[in-house]
């Protein structure tokens, strides 16, 4: 090829201008993502939430004063499990709250109804393999308790949350 000819018949200008046109494409593919996806993280109440944090931190004291302990394993598509306060079974019925770290619509409840001997038996199908924060929670209106913790299934055969003892 000869030095006279016009630039777009060399190689040398298109292979500079690969980086600056990847760096365009990734910038525009970073733009949609960003406008399609909104940060499900991000809550308009902070304060609202910053104010709940009292009542969270009395149910917590609560959950301490009854000594609870739950520990319950993920087998066949199925959360098993008991409950006890001081070493005994509780037989009341309870909430299980899996939060999905990032997806809120991929958020779970799980109803818990004990048997007479404290063993209960909820179905949860598909759970991935991520770190969930896992919120048990029951009483009455009155003595509500809440036990939380962040959870792996696949890392952690068994999960265990003991009320932190002051």
């Amino acid at each position: 090829m000869s030095t006279n000819a016009p630039w777009y018949r060399h190689r040398w200008p298109w292979f500079l201008m690969i980086g600056p046109v990847a760096v365009v494409v990734a910038g525009a593919i970073t733009t949609w993502l960003a406008l399609s996806r909104p940060d499900a993280m991000v809550v308009g109440d902070y304060y609202k939430q910053g104010k709940a944090i009292n009542q969270e931190l009395r149910r917590d004291r609560e959950a301490t004063r009854l000594d609870l302990a739950f520990e319950a394993a993920y087998e066949r598509e199925k959360l098993k499990g008991r409950l006890t306060s001081h070493g005994q079974a509780l037989v009341a019925p309870f909430h299980i709250r899996l939060a999905h770290p990032t997806l809120p619509e991929r958020d779970r409840v799980l109803e818990a109804l004990p048997d007479a001997r404290g063993r209960f038996s909820a179905a949860a199908p598909g759970l991935q393999a991520t770190n969930w924060q896992v919120v048990i929670e029951g009483g009455t209106a009155q003595g509500a308790w809440r036990l939380a913790r962040s959870w792996r299934p696949n890392k952690e055969a068994t999960l265990l949350i003991r009320a932190d003892r002051e």
